[in-house]
């Protein structure tokens, strides 16, 4: 978790971006280190827990991390904690909460309240189309063989 604080201090201090550092260990290894490069790459994703998640995997070969655990400086935004459960990751150890993010001017709150909204009810206008043809894709992804399962 020191470490986890210690990258996002020195990452406000280079610059590189917002307050956010994160660490993932396997057996008491450090694996890979993410920071927030949301403005330095024009990437609203490059939250420090996306960029850890994709070190890590890369690190290890593997699109999972089973058996990893993951500290980070923050309560993951909904971005990231979605993120932290498809990679199947151990645990989740963080720092500051949701709501000190918040006072320092990173509030998730209209975040967590649209995802639970019905889509119709969202700020962002989402209509379904051509659900019939995107159907396609999950039928030959049922019928492949050889696929690979999450």
């Amino acid at each position: 978790m020191q470490r986890a604080i210690a990258l996002a201090t020195e990452n406000v201090l280079s610059g590189a971006g917002g307050p956010f550092g994160a660490v993932v260990v396997r057996n008491g290894a450090i694996v890979a280190t993410g920071v927030n490069l949301v403005t330095s790459t024009n990437d609203p994703t490059a939250h420090a827990e996306i960029m850890a998640i994709r070190a890590a995997c890369k690190a290890l070969g593997d699109f999972r991390l089973a058996g990893c655990v993951v500290y980070t400086s923050c309560e993951p935004c909904p971005m990231c904690l979605a993120a932290l459960y498809w990679s199947r990751c151990d645990a989740i150890f963080y720092g500051n909460s949701a709501a000190d993010a918040s006072a320092a001017g990173f509030d998730d709150s209209l975040l967590y309240a649209e995802v639970s909204r019905p889509i119709d009810q969202r700020r962002i206008p989402m209509k379904r189309l051509l659900a019939g043809q995107a159907m396609e894709s999950f039928n030959t992804w049922r019928a492949r063989v050889d696929k690979i399962e999450y």
